[in-house]
């Protein structure tokens, strides 16, 4: 399994991405989360922002089509886009996103 997120500015752009992934089958699972505050440095300037941050779960063969479907709908000139192995997952909830898995 997989893990993947992103944030975006606003509660709404959030809720569109989370639910439209899992509608469309390319994530088992979305979470929004938020809002958080970001710090970061953009175009040579430190910045500090609300976001809320989006969180899928998918299985590996997923992961280009959630990648490509969530960056076309992205509201930011470079989005936050990182995927990360989960090191473990229980077995239940493992049998759970397989069963729900398009793939």
């Amino acid at each position: 399994m997989l893990i993947a997120w992103t944030t975006v500015s606003r509660p709404t752009t959030a809720d569109q991405l989370a639910a439209g992934a899992v509608e469309q089958g390319l994530a088992v699972c979305a979470q929004v989360e938020g809002p958080i505050t970001s710090h970061y440095r953009w175009e040579g300037r430190l910045q500090r922002d609300s976001e809320y941050r989006i969180c899928y779960k998918l299985m590996p063969d997923q992961r280009r089509a959630l990648e490509a479907w969530v960056l076309a709908r992205h509201p930011y000139d470079t989005p936050e886009w990182i995927v990360i192995e989960a090191a473990g997952v229980g077995e239940k909830y493992l049998s759970w996103a397989l069963a729900n898995s398009t793939s």
